[in-house]
């Protein structure tokens, strides 16, 4: 019998000698994960916590993906052998039940017993200067700096970084197009504002543009929810929030504060996406109702306003799935299994606060793929469980990592970094 992720987190932490405390007035209603179906392979690159990301990208351009994560990228295909980034000079120390000492690379996370957060929430991999070779976008700790790392172009050295947004508020940033032009921008929350930072893209290694598209409100790093889609269908894109939605204009100018449209999204969750979830023709939004409590559901758009539907629950009894879990911190949205709708790829988020912060931090920290169907102008969610030992980070991502057509998942967090390959 397989041990449980409760008592697993437990005995590596006991390894160590450190006793990991449950969180102080979190009652226990997480439901147990379903057996493993064996669909998965799971890959565990490091266990020491770098970032709580991960992106995919071909960095040397041999025509198979790579995986970059905190300062390094592992190579493709066996993501055994890896390279630097940028230097990053982090370790800590833990005493083992032996009284030995033993000197851990990284930030203090799962191996640690203790809380602690990297300086690299979220990546991505995009050719930034347009030179062929793809390039390193980190998103670090809230209120940070956002960088970009230039591809040094096949040559095994640090890559120059340039910065696009000297600070970036929001726990979800996102790097999407939102202007149409077919070039990402950054979306996030700044000064105060929510917006997005564009390049000028004939100099990107000068800091990008931000764009405030509301008036100067409580916005700040810590705030929670974030996203985009076309919420009206008028074919612009638009930009969602926990307590609505901005509407994007046909013509701006650049000032002018968008439309604000108030919605009962939930109280902060992660990545927010607009798609039409029920086949409908209106946009419904997806997202999960508190970053660090329970809750993933979708808000249908009805002509009376929004409805909410728990795909997993808050508590028992609740979501159409039965599931429950807690830190739904990261949501990818994604066509898994390739009929043309999109799934939502979440799970729950390792360590938040800590082994002893938040509700039930040592149940098991699962990774699902939530199947949309149809039928009846009626839609559901069919939950897949991937794995009950990795869960996310404030990221998580859906790519086709090993070439054969299916869309794989990676995730970096504090236990390390993961790719998930279907078998």
């Amino acid at each position: 019998m397989k041990t449980p992720l409760a008592l697993t987190s437990l005995f590596t932490l006991a390894a160590f000698g450190i006793a990991a405390e449950p969180a102080k007035n979190a009652p226990a209603i997480s439901t147990a994960p379903p057996p493993l179906t064996g669909e998965w392979k799971k890959q565990q690159l490091t266990d020491k916590f770098w970032a709580e990301g991960a992106c995919v990208g071909d960095v040397n351009k041999d025509g198979k993906m790579d995986i970059l994560s905190g300062p390094y990228w592992y190579e493709g295909p066996d993501f055994t052998k890896r390279h630097t980034i940028y230097q990053m000079e982090k370790s800590f120390t833990v005493k083992k039940q032996d009284g030995t000492e033993e000197k851990i690379e990284g930030f203090e996370g799962f191996l640690s017993g203790k809380n602690a957060y990297s300086n690299n929430f979220i990546s991505y991999a995009y050719d930034i200067n347009g030179d062929g070779w793809v390039d390193y976008v980190v998103i670090g700790f809230p209120g940070q700096e956002t960088f970009w790392f230039e591809n040094p172009k096949g040559k095994d050295e640090p890559w120059q970084r340039h910065t696009i947004l000297a600070s970036t508020d929001n726990e979800s940033p996102m790097f999407v197009d939102i202007t149409g032009d077919g070039k990402p921008e950054l979306l996030c929350m700044n000064g105060g504002f929510i917006g997005y930072a564009e390049a000028d893209w004939s100099h990107p290694e000068e800091p990008w543009k931000f764009h405030a598209v509301s008036p100067k409100g409580s916005y700040a790093k810590f705030t929670h929810g974030i996203g985009y889609g076309d919420v009206n269908g008028d074919g612009r894109i638009d930009i969602l929030e926990s307590k609505g939605w901005w509407e994007q204009p046909a013509k701006w100018d650049g000032v002018t504060p968008w439309t604000f449209h108030p919605a009962p999204f939930g109280g902060g969750g992660a990545q927010m996406y607009a798609y039409d979830v029920n086949g409908d023709g209106k946009a419904d939004v997806i997202t999960s109702l508190a970053a660090h409590g329970y809750g993933l559901a979708w808000f249908e758009q009805t002509a009376d306003g929004w409805t909410k539907h728990l795909i997993t629950g808050t508590q028992p009894g609740e979501g159409e799935t039965g599931i429950i879990f807690s830190q739904i911190h990261a949501i990818d949205l994604v066509d898994m299994n390739g009929d043309g709708l999109k799934d939502i790829v979440t799970g729950k988020r390792c360590w938040a606060h800590g082994p002893g912060g938040d509700p039930e931090p040592n149940a098991p920290h699962v990774l699902y793929w939530f199947e949309l169907k149809r039928e009846g102008g009626k839609a559901t969610f069919i939950p897949h469980i991937i794995d009950d030992n990795s869960g996310v980070g404030t990221q998580v991502m859906a790519a086709d990592v090993n070439g054969d057509g299916k869309l794989d998942v990676v995730v970096g967090n504090k236990k390390g970094v993961f790719v998930h390959t279907r078998k």
